[in-house]
């Protein structure tokens, strides 16, 4: 599988885990309409996910990982 599709993959698995976990709870502890629950939690989803991005180097494509709990870019 190609770098490009990896990152998408990844981006995609870390806003759906967060996005669920996020309405999981909020829906638990506030009983507000289904539609604010929602977007709501896509925000905070968005907000805390890790971005993945693939970038071309002189050694091939490397998938980088940028996320607001640690500092700096990484590489995966």
């Amino acid at each position: 599988m190609r770098p490009k599709y990896k990152a998408l993959l990844f981006n995609f698995i870390g806003f759906a885990l967060l996005f669920i976990v996020v309405r999981l709870l909020l829906g638990y502890y506030w009983p507000i309409n289904p539609i604010f629950l929602a977007v709501t939690s896509a925000i905070v989803a968005n907000i805390l996910a890790p971005k993945f991005g693939a970038i071309t180097t002189e050694q091939g494509e490397k998938i980088m990982m940028k996320w607001i709990f640690i500092k700096g870019i990484r590489e995966i």
